[in-house]
């Protein structure tokens, strides 16, 4: 999982050349909605994660988000600060980082907001289906148990504990379609910033 997580940096840092040798010859802002597409394609390309992913599964769209981190953030920088006087710019400068910084941690907050009330909601619709397959889960709780009657526990303890093993594998799965749909929510909001590119002070 950690290599999965360093590519996005490791790719990004490929890509600087890359980017450098592009922007003499490319404007931005186009750049810019390079990124953007490319941030809104990688955070899409994790949606249909699931509790078997690993680092083959993560690789693909972290190395994604790792080039167009590259392509996204460096233009921003440039077009916000580019067209501002030198007497202005140290000023401007600490302007744009607080709101920055300000903007990620409310970012960082809503998402794990949206991760909470979304496990939540998932737990809950999942809750009420396995009311309607009464079956099914008393057939997994008495599989469940036969494995727990090998450590030599009585039939009350082996129940709680397959009841326990199977409120511990819903909520797995809640908090998993919970990341998917965070997902789709910050790829769509970056769809719309993808969008307003072209709107920017072209004198920039």
């Amino acid at each position: 999982m950690g290599f999965a997580v360093c590519t996005t940096g490791i790719f990004q840092l490929f890509s600087v050349p890359f980017y450098f040798w592009l922007s003499k010859k490319i404007n931005l802002r186009w750049l810019l909605m390079a990124g953007l597409g490319g941030f809104v394609f990688s955070m899409y390309l994790f949606t249909p994660i699931t509790h078997e992913w690993g680092w083959q599964e993560l690789l693909f769209p972290q190395a994604i988000r790792g080039i167009s981190q590259q392509f996204a953030m460096a233009p921003i920088v440039t077009l916000t600060l580019g067209g501002i006087p030198k007497e202005r710019l140290k000023l401007a400068s600490g302007v744009f980082n607080l709101t920055r910084n300000f903007g990620g941690a409310i970012g960082i907050a809503l998402c794990g907001s949206i991760l909470n009330n979304r496990t939540n909601f998932h737990f809950s619709r999942m809750g009420e289906k396995m009311v309607s397959v009464p079956h099914t889960v008393n057939d997994f709780i008495s599989r469940s148990a036969l494995f727990f009657n090998r450590s030599g526990s009585d039939q009350t303890s082996e129940i709680l504990a397959s009841t326990k093993l199977l409120s511990q594998l819903m909520l797995r799965e809640a908090q998993t379609m919970a990341f998917s749909d965070t997902f789709l929510l910050i790829s769509g909001l970056l769809f719309i910033a993808f969008l307003l590119v072209p709107a920017m002070n072209k004198s920039s």
